[in-house]
């Protein structure tokens, strides 16, 4: 296999950049341009010389096979990172034999083939590299810490158990099953069938903190939903007017409250038109605000709104500057002068907070699926054990529940999903 190098840290002017080297052949090439390494798992200052000129001192850090993020021979070359003197390091690994230019998430991918990193841990590396709030970032670390993986290894090997004593009892005759032999397996794949189905039952709250929640701001026009906008983005990002129907298309901020990912959306006022243009952005702002997460009902007199509020919307008297009435829920506002503003955010933090509390580590469809699966081939077998089917075909689900736990974690049949997965890493991870 080549050894591969790249740039590890961004792009660009920094401090300091970081060179990783990986493969087979990394100790001898960067032996050879610094001049000597240090001793494994330590750091050493070096001068990287190449075609007789010196190019840069730096810290040199060495990791041995096996002990390497990679699982490989390790170099990483701490240099100064101005544009030219990264690009002067590159030019001079790339005149090494044997070493090449790593392609997007190799470094990534030689760590799952080598066993330094399991499926679900490359997915909460990828996941925290886009991390963009603190539920996310926590959420990712979680995930890329092994817990989910370690938690199907514990399933796969309650399903080896129950399937030993299913075998076990295929060569015995039915008078001869010793006692309490398929009770004990019942218990195992009833224990099974709850840990996994709360698994899943957390998956749609984890997938929201991954991709974030949609909060729909609607109401009729001049009602203050784009001032409203605004004031939350903390930006003018929606053009704001008193003539009716300025807002013609759904306009997204993204923002992060209480540390989960939001996107704002800021839709055409609600009304009947005879213009064709405003109609489309009318039937736009009620299908998004159908889809939504959560809506946020502006309104400063009579509440008439296209959708029903559903639990966890909020109902909103705007522009409280103007007139001092109570609101629906108690929530009055002004985007103008921010009263209520506050307020409202809290309201839409503890609605959040809500909605991602019991959150599993199933953080993507892949994962879903797969536990889906499994749940369904666990409950025919213990439906199967209930009922006293034939002991082989209870086996059978058994094998598909612990077949779907290797795929979870990257063992089987996940070779076209790996490709997917690492064309978005960048080069040097």
């Amino acid at each position: 296999m080549d050894t591969i190098f790249a740039l590890a840290s961004a792009k660009g002017k920094s401090g300091i950049a970081v060179v990783r080297v990986s493969g087979e052949n990394a100790h001898q090439a960067c032996s050879v341009i610094c001049g000597g390494l240090p001793s494994p798992r330590s750091a050493g200052l070096r001068k990287i010389r190449h075609k007789g000129e010196f190019i840069d001192e730096a810290l040199v850090l060495v990791f041995e096979a096996g002990r390497s993020f990679t699982g490989e021979p390790v170099v990483e070359l701490h240099i100064h990172g101005s544009i030219a003197t990264t690009r002067a390091v590159l030019m001079a690994l790339g005149d090494q034999p044997g070493l090449r230019l790593a392609e997007p998430g190799e470094f990534t991918r030689r760590a799952l083939e080598n066993g330094r990193l399991d499926l679900t841990q490359v997915e909460g590396l990828a996941d925290l590299i886009d991390a963009e709030t603190e539920a996310q970032r926590r959420q990712a670390l979680a995930v890329m810490s092994g817990e989910l993986g370690k938690r199907a290894k514990a399933w796969r090997a309650d399903l080896v158990q129950a399937l030993a004593f299913l075998d076990a009892t295929i060569d015995f005759s039915e008078e001869e099953i010793p006692d309490g032999l398929l009770g004990h397996v019942l218990e195992i794949v009833d224990r099974l069938c709850e840990s996994v189905e709360k698994e899943l039952k957390g998956g749609a709250a984890a997938e929201r903190i991954r991709d974030g929640f949609e909060v729909a701001i609607v109401g009729e026009p001049n009602v203050g939903k784009s001032s409203l906008l605004n004031v939350l983005a903390g930006r003018d990002a929606a053009i704001t007017s008193d003539i009716a129907g300025t807002t013609r298309d759904v306009i997204e901020v993204r923002m992060d409250i209480g540390g989960l990912p939001v996107t704002l959306l800021d839709t055409a006022g609600i009304r009947d038109s005879d213009d064709v243009v405003e109609q489309i952005g009318v039937s736009r702002a009620i299908e998004r605000a159908a889809a939504a997460d959560i809506r946020i009902f502006l309104h400063v007199g009579e509440v008439r709104f296209p959708l029903e509020p559903r639990d966890g919307d909020l109902v909103v008297r705007a522009k409280a500057d103007l007139a001092h009435h109570g609101a629906t829920d108690g929530l009055l506002i002004s985007a103008k002068t921010g009263l209520g503003v506050e307020t409202l955010i809290d309201r839409l933090r503890e609605v959040l907070t809500q909605r991602v509390a019991g959150s599993s580590l199933a953080i993507r469809e892949r994962h879903r699926q797969i536990l889906g699966n499994a749940s369904c081939a666990l409950t025919r077998a213990r439906d199967g054990l209930k009922s006293g089917v034939l002991v082989e075909l209870v086996s059978d689900d058994l094998r598909v529940a612990a077949m779907s736990m290797e795929m979870l974690i990257g063992k089987v049949g996940v070779e076209d999903l790996l490709g997917e997965i690492f064309s978005r890493f960048c080069i040097g991870k």
